[in-house]
């Protein structure tokens, strides 16, 4: 029986996500990579170009080496079907979901990048894509650290922002402050905001043009800003809310995933208050199912708004 035909080009590329793979987390450069597979540098590039443009590999503009990516994670969930804790969220936010008929979302920090884990959405709605990317550095990002230790929100402000970002640590210890005591987050968007963060879903800001960087920086708000606080909702007043977010604790304490239920309407302050109450205790459901458990905060100030 004759033998399959094999394809050259694409050992190549399985070469280079298995090398990558066994490296364990080691990020390697071109000329290392190019070197031990035995592929020659300007092939090597072409490959390792498009694995990052399609985000299975990722590049650190820093050091130009090279690691995983979280389009893996993606593929790796389509492979065995359903990653536990994204079926587990999925079924508590699927009530949800129905019960307002807005779209939920699962999502988590993978790498350098945010990553949509899970989606439940209702007939009708604009769809989301599972494995959808957003960069994860200032000014997006913030619900992903918030909840976690003072230390991540620190390392999170500290990154390269992807665009402009102004920054008022007075309001930003408040936010965090408030919404670790409600358990949720409650963020407003412009429309032509929401339209900017749609637009920035897998684009890393920092390549476009400085120019389109401080234009588009000009339509963002400083951090914390997009967020309200307890006094700024008045139960009987309506506000324009984008979505409300929860997060869920793996079994060390460490925040793990985000859960959003998406609005993207004028609600009261009293119906905005139901909605984070019943998000929450979704996310502490899917916790508890998953063996993780709330962290233990001490009692003093955080670092990020004393400093």
């Amino acid at each position: 029986m004759a033998m399959p035909r094999r394809s050259p080009p694409t050992q190549r590329v399985v070469a280079v996500i298995d090398h990558l793979v066994a490296a364990r987390g080691r990020r390697l450069g071109l000329s290392a990579l190019a070197r031990e597979l035995g592929i020659s540098k300007p092939t090597c590039l072409g490959i390792l170009t498009e694995l990052v443009a399609a985000g299975y590999l990722v590049r650190d503009p820093r050091t130009l080496t090279y690691g995983l990516g979280p389009a893996l994670v993606a593929a790796g969930r389509a492979a065995q079907g359903e990653l536990v804790s994204g079926d587990v969220a999925r079924r508590h936010l699927a009530p949800l979901s129905e019960r307002y008929g807005v779209t939920c979302t699962a999502s988590a920090v993978v790498g350098d990048e945010i990553m949509i884990l899970e989606a439940v959405v209702p007939p009708g709605a604009p769809p989301v894509k599972v494995g959808e990317r957003y960069p994860f550095a200032p000014p997006v990002g913030l619900m992903y650290v918030l909840w976690g230790p003072d230390e991540g929100l620190d390392r999170w402000l500290g990154r390269e922002p992807t665009l402009p970002v102004r920054m008022d640590r007075e309001h930003l210890r408040a936010v965090v402050e408030r919404c670790r005591e409600a358990g949720y987050l409650v963020e407003s968007l412009t429309p032509a905001g929401m339209r900017l963060h749609s637009l920035m879903a897998g684009v890393a800001a920092y390549e476009l043009p400085q120019e389109v960087r401080a234009l588009v920086g000009e339509m963002v708000s400083s951090l914390g800003e997009r967020v309200y606080l307890g006094a700024d909702l008045d139960p009987r007043r309506r506000h324009p809310v984008h979505l409300v977010a929860a997060p869920t604790y793996d079994a060390g304490g460490g925040q793990e995933m985000v859960l959003t239920l998406h609005v993207g309407a004028s609600v009261t302050g009293a119906e905005i208050a139901r909605r984070g109450a019943e998000l929450a205790a979704a996310a502490s459901a899917v916790t508890a199912e998953l063996g993780g458990r709330p962290p233990v905060r001490p009692l003093r100030e955080t670092p990020s708004g004393s400093r």
